[in-house]
């Protein structure tokens, strides 16, 4: 007996069991995984060059694997060693970097050097006041972002693409051991398909591919089938290059040119394929190229570049006002130093220093909001894209369909049973491997298969010519007995048509003439017309002299018949389609199917079909006679995937918010070009990775949720940003009349912060906020025009209370020299903070608030929290330290009425504005 070979047996066998753990408790070494010997290149080209050049069997033994793949445990043993299959595309911050990243805004950078200079004139509690809001609006940015990376993660977690990967069954091995020695019957599988995720491949793993999967990792090919590959994201080429298993150029030294390498980050178009993985994560050539992608910035996105416009509209004001202030008070009070410090307190008193905390906030809690309601958002920004939607393309089967189609009919070319054609379509779908539709679903699923599942069994398959969609059709060639072969092509009526020459007619083959073509599209159109979907299915024999079969062997076909498929519309979508309508956003249908059977559906749903254009007046169309065409028609069939990309970028370049909801490879150009990509999770690699949003449910009653959550995120940041600009262009404004006609400051810099902190604080739970319904109706943009008009229009509405606040403590309380004047200031110190905070509830919304509208109670509730504070700062034993003092009982019915007065002439200039401008 061989005592080494009877050791690795049993070793093999218990870990297997997965039971070596145990053992290796107890010290036995020869449980411990050894580190895999692999000769592993200097370089990449060089290791992907070897790949390239040396034989399959040769690869295979270098990566320690065989062609029915790695065991389990000899995948997690290299993946110990080489790591996850990932791409070092967006790490995460450490706490310390993350931090800093959250601290390093121009807002809290003015903030840093007003207390600076606080500290240096020895204006202790101005620092510490100042010092407290730089901590604050830090913090509470840290943990927002902290918390919204978490969310998000864990959202992304749910949508994972995996890869199918041949698994080695060690059992094998063993049985065979196990009889040889022990004489034991153990019972083996054999080598298994398994789906894994991608992050878990490793080099030495066996991967099966087919149209619509992504590449992995870096991959040599060992067995290929048709294979057309897209290179674009790595090469740039627009065509999809054919790979092979023997390659025919060795000699180019450049392995993106090898033709038997496929890369991470290119994806099937067609064709079938079995590879082995040489590189993955970092180590591939799509991780090389990320690592210099990476350190370099990425370019704004169009929500960004929104966010931007109005900060650097709030940064210019600042610019302008600030100087003003600073040289005015500086001139009519004569203390440059003070005036300096005042100018610089209203400087913080414009800047928005918690708009990237709301911003993060917000679109955190919509991200999980969307999850709730089956919407998983892969990109934060997308949201805001999502409710400025108001042109939503998607295809027909699935969106506004059910999904799950049936096998209707199956006949001859006439439009009678025939069970021949039904058999001839069960095994056409029953050996093909590539793309697995859901017609080919139906056809295997129907009732009347379950009797011909012996059907299949007397066959023999002997090659497949796969699916692609320039050819729109697939064969496979399978032999009955051994004297022939026979070809069995289904797709497309017109490109089966257009590759026979012959048709079965009354049980004779009998040629093709145009009296018999004029049949064949009088019968296809009338079962188009009942809103089936037709299907040609096409034979011949062939003489069994070859195993190979290519596209030019799809030729001189009989045409047999045809299968034709319901799939009825969801009793959803025609409320569905109502309620996006109402919303303003328009449904167009992109199509590849039938004209005749996408009408019939439009009009079953209630989608009004405002013209038509089929693949072929696209393609005679420039662009500017598409974008006409584009803004009237709702439905455009037999389309090609570029005609999708083609209609949805035109759209995108009229002006429009383009959505684009698909799941299939066809889908993928379409989806990168649309603003707001949508998939499904069921839907190809490509698709999920090319879209922004991916749905856990295929239907528009749940797009038509999102979109209003979308909408609902957009209105509550643009509620900080319009409440923040008017109130503090208001009190600016205040400052500058004040500043002008008063002895002495209106407020003392210590004043304008710990009103900023306190009215900023009270801002936090605006994310909460509810969203009027109105709102709601319209897909929304930002426009910081609108903006800057919102706050020259309202900011000055306050500052007539203001003055009003100020007579009232010159004239009533006699607080009109500099010895009253911290009476003067704790005066207007309580309104302004009052009024600032009302103001959150006045321009939340175009009605009455708190009668008509009511805020979330989490702002109701910070709003009651702030002004309690505000008013008990100067009435409590603290108001020496922030130089403040109590005013008597009457200025506080003086305070309501103010108030109360402030309130009603806010809500008649904004029915004004509304009429005038509209309300956003």
């Amino acid at each position: 007996m061989n005592l080494n070979l009877l050791k690795e047996t049993f070793v093999t066998f218990i870990r297997a069991r997965g039971m070596d753990r145990h053992f290796r408790r107890l010290g036995m070494d020869m449980f411990r995984s050894a580190p895999l010997t692999r000769e592993v290149p200097q370089t990449l080209a060089e290791q992907l060059n070897q790949a390239a050049h040396c034989d399959s069997a040769e690869l295979l033994q270098r990566l320690g694997s065989r062609p029915d793949g790695l065991t389990e445990n000899e995948a997690a043993a290299i993946r110990a060693e080489v790591g996850p299959n990932e791409v070092e595309h967006e790490k995460p911050l450490s706490w310390p970097v993350h931090l800093w990243h959250c601290y390093k805004n121009p807002f809290n950078l003015l903030l840093t050097l007003l207390a600076a200079v606080s500290f240096y004139t020895e204006d202790m509690k101005a620092a510490i006041v100042i010092g407290t809001m730089v901590v604050v609006s830090t913090l509470m940015r840290f943990v927002q972002e902290a918390r919204s990376n978490t969310a998000a993660d864990k959202l992304k977690e749910m949508v994972s693409n995996t890869a199918t990967v041949m698994r080695h069954d060690l059992r094998e091995e063993i049985a065979e051991e196990a009889r040889r020695y022990f004489d034991v019957q153990l019972q083996s599988r054999g080598a298994r398909r398994v789906e894994v995720p991608i992050r878990q491949l490793v080099p030495g793993d066996i991967v099966l591919l087919s149209a619509g999967d992504m590449m992995p990792a870096d991959l040599r090919l060992l067995a290929a089938k048709d294979l057309f590959v897209s290179q674009a994201a790595m090469t740039g080429e627009s065509l999809p290059v054919e790979k092979f298993a023997s390659p025919s150029n060795l000699n180019t030294a450049s392995p993106l040119e090898l033709d038997n390498l496929c890369f991470m980050g290119t994806n099937v178009v067609s064709g079938s394929a079995t590879a082995v993985v040489v590189t993955t994560g970092k180590r591939t050539y799509f991780g090389a190229l990320a690592e210099r992608v990476t350190a370099t910035d990425r370019s704004p996105t169009a929500f960004q570049s929104g966010v931007n416009k109005v900060s650097w509209l709030l940064i210019r004001f600042m610019l302008v006002m600030t100087p003003v202030v600073f040289f005015l008070n500086g001139f009519t009070k004569g203390d440059w130093v003070e005036a300096f410090l005042f100018g610089l307190s209203v400087a913080v008193g414009l800047t928005p220093e918690m708009l990237p905390m709301i911003v993060t906030s917000t679109l955190a809690k919509g991200a999980v909001a969307l999850s709730r309601k089956k919407v998983i958002v892969k990109r934060l920004d997308a949201i805001q894209n999502f409710g400025a939607m108001d042109v939503l393309c998607t295809d027909k089967t699935g969106t506004l369909t059910q999904d799950k189609i049936f096998l209707e009919r199956h006949t001859d070319i006439r439009g009678e049973r025939d069970d021949e054609v039904l058999q001839y379509a069960y095994l056409n779908s029953y050996y093909q491997t590539g793309l697995k539709n859901l017609l080919d679903v139906a056809v295997l699923e129907h009732a009347e298969l379950q009797r011909e599942m012996s059907v299949a069994s007397a066959y023999r398959k002997v090659d497949e010519i796969p699916f692609d969609f320039q050819r729109r059709r697939m064969s496979v060639v399978v032999s009955e007995r051994e004297d022939h072969h026979e070809l069995i092509c289904k797709g497309a009526v017109e490109e089966i048509v257009s590759v026979c020459t012959h048709a079965r007619h009354d049980g004779r083959v009998v040629p093709l003439t145009p009296a018999l073509l004029e049949e064949i599209h009088a019968t296809t159109a009338r079962l188009n017309a009942e809103g089936l979907r037709v299907v040609g299915v096409a034979a011949k024999d062939l003489p069994p002299t070859k195993e190979t079969y290519g596209l030019a062997d799809e030729s001189d076909l009989v045409l047999v018949g045809y299968i034709a498929f319901l799939d009825p519309p969801k009793e959803s979508t025609a409320p569905a389609l109502a309620a996006l309508r109402a919303h303003g956003v328009a449904v167009k249908i992109l199509t590849g199917d039938n004209q005749l059977v996408t009408a019939k559906i439009c009009r079953e749903v209630g989608l009004e079909v405002d013209g038509m254009l089929l693949g072929g007046d696209v393609e005679k169309m420039n662009d500017q006679e598409l974008a006409v065409a584009a803004e009237k028609v709702t439905v455009f069939a037999k389309l090609s995937p570029a005609h999708k990309e083609r209609i949805v970028r035109v759209l995108h370049d009229q002006g429009h918010v383009v959505g684009f909801m698909g799941d299939g490879i066809n889908d993928a150009p379409a989806l990168r070009a649309a603003d707001i990509g949508i998939s499904v999770d069921t839907a190809v690699d490509i698709a999920k990775e090319a879209a922004d949003l991916i749905l856990l449910e295929k239907s528009l009653m749940v797009l038509e949720e999102g979109v209003l959550e979308g909408r609902k995120t957009f209105a509550n940041m643009l509620k900080y940003i319009k409440m923040t600009a008017s109130s503090n262009f208001g009190n600016v404004f205040s400052v500058l009349i004040a500043s002008a006609f008063l002895p002495f400051l209106p407020m003392l810099p210590l004043h304008l912060l710990v009103q900023n902190l306190l009215y900023d604080v009270s801002q936090i739970a605006i994310p909460f906020d509810n969203v009027d319904r109105e709102f709601l109706d319209k897909p929304q943009r930002w426009d910081p025009a609108d903006i800057g008009r919102f706050m020259v229009f309202f900011g000055p509405i306050s500052s007539i209370f203001d003055v009003s606040t100020f007579a009232l403590m010159w004239f009533v309380f006699g607080a009109n020299s500099p010895d009253h004047q911290t009476l003067f200031q704790s005066g207007w110190f309580i309104e302004g903070l009052l009024s600032q905070t009302l103001i959150v509830h006045m321009i939340r919304t175009r009605r009455v608030p708190f009668f008509q509208s009511r805020a979330a109670w989490p702002l109701m509730g910070m709003t009651l929290i702030i002004m309690a504070a505000g008013v008990f700062l100067p009435m409590s034993p603290l108001a020496h330290y922030f130089k403040l003092e109590a005013l008597p009982l009457s200025y506080f019915a003086w305070l309501a009425a103010i108030l109360v007065a402030y309130a009603v002439l806010i809500q008649v200039m904004k029915n004004w504005y509304a009429r005038r401008y509209g309300w956003q």
